[in-house]
């Protein structure tokens, strides 16, 4: 499959190339936006031409009966273990969101049209880790996630692959967040020379009362790009995080939408980007205000480190606003390390590199010590010191 065939088709041509029938009120969604490019502008800090030019082998997903493990296991997008007792199922999605601003995230429904579906059950630990083991390949699924109201429960991801090269992956969520829970997801993906490409878009729905954490921590090279579109209802909650630390010539971050929509609704995004060699950072992110969301309060900020003079950050914090009754701040900076701070380093008998290392770790700590989990912390931890090395042989 040549992704690129899809550009500028019209609903007969897109249901030709890729197989499909009834399904062409997303089909239509998907031509409405058109095929992404760098004129896209979701898309015009990240090469996605790059990811969509190659022709790829697709993969048959035969549902597996899965073994018992403890945590969800996710082979090229087909579910092969799960702890005991958990509910994980194929199912189709039954709540699109027509009104998402990525067009891959309708691709992906597109070429999903059974999803994985997972049930948390009360205050549970889950572990989701994804593997890829095919090269030359477009490995596409897409997750429905649901908690239970009055419930809190935390989901770690990671992602890891095996010897693989020249893969697009295209997976996301769809979350919905039910009354009055919390749901607190940590992302770790530790990326360098994986040997696959990402593009991920989630929508999040939050409910009345119920309270979103959503930090992600992306690490080392290669290209990848997070597309996250959440909704608040009255009262709801986003706590947002990111951590991106690149190396090398990668491009990789987060577009995003924080939509408030009922009354009293609360954000928080905050974004630390440290950039080495010729990366390119993204963070372009938009809270919008609806007419309905009254005395909401709205927090976004990002900060960057440039490591390297050829390194680059795009950083682009927006609000839309159509009421007068809330409270809202947003900002961007970036810089340089301190040159007096790895002087009094040096001087003390650390090396430059292990005085770097200080400091973007003491920079990054305070989104890292948010993640509750001891032993989750020390893992995030460990990856960003085998991306630092790395970057920095």
């Amino acid at each position: 499959m040549n992704l690129l065939e899809l550009k500028n088709k019209n609903l007969q041509e897109v249901n030709a190339l890729l197989g499909i029938k009834d399904r062409d009120i997303l089909v239509e969604r998907f031509c409405a936006l058109g095929l992404p490019s760098k004129k896209s502008e979701e898309y015009r800090y990240f090469d996605v031409k790059k990811l969509l030019e190659p022709e790829y082998k697709t993969l048959n997903y035969v549902p597996k009966t899965p073994k018992t493990s403890d945590k969800v296991e996710i082979v090229d997008g087909v579910v092969i273990a799960l702890p005991k007792g958990m509910r994980v199922y194929n199912d189709a999605c039954q709540m699109i969101d027509m009104d998402h601003f990525d067009p891959l995230y309708y691709l992906g429904h597109l070429l999903s049209p059974q999803t994985i579906k997972i049930e948390l059950d009360g205050d549970v630990e889950v572990e989701i880790e994804h593997r890829f083991t095919k090269s030359d390949a477009l490995i596409n699924y897409r997750i429905v996630l649901y908690n239970q109201a009055n419930r809190h429960a935390t989901v770690y991801e990671n992602f890891i692959s095996d010897d693989i090269e020249n893969t697009l992956v295209l997976y996301g969520y769809d979350m919905h967040l039910a009354q009055d829970s919390t749901l607190r997801v940590v992302k770790m993906q530790s990326m360098q020379d994986a040997g696959y490409g990402m593009v991920a878009s989630h929508k999040v729905n939050v409910a009345k009362n119920a309270n979103a954490i959503l930090k992600s921590f992306d690490l080392g090279g290669d290209q990848a790009l997070q597309l996250l579109k959440v909704e608040l209802a009255e009262r709801a909650h986003v706590d947002a995080g990111h951590l991106l630390y690149l190396n090398e010539d990668s491009k990789r971050g987060t577009v995003s939408q924080i939509v408030h929509v009922g009354e009293h609704s609360t954000s928080k995004q905050e974004a630390k980007n440290i950039l080495d060699g010729k990366s390119r950072g993204i963070f372009d992110a938009l809270i919008r205000v609806e007419h309905s969301a009254k005395y909401t309060k709205a927090e976004q900020n990002s900060k960057a480190i440039l490591l390297h003079e050829d390194a680059y950050m795009a950083a682009k914090p927006q609000l839309e606003i159509y009421i007068d009754e809330l409270e809202a701040s947003h900002g961007a900076t970036t810089g340089q390390l301190d040159r007096k701070q790895l002087f009094y380093l040096q001087s003390r008998g650390i090396s430059y590199t292990e005085a770097r290392k200080m400091l973007v770790i003491a920079f990054a700590n305070t989104l890292i010590e948010q993640v509750k989990d001891t032993r989750q912390q020390e893992r995030i931890k460990a990856s960003f010191e085998e991306a630092f090395y790395k970057g920095n042989m």
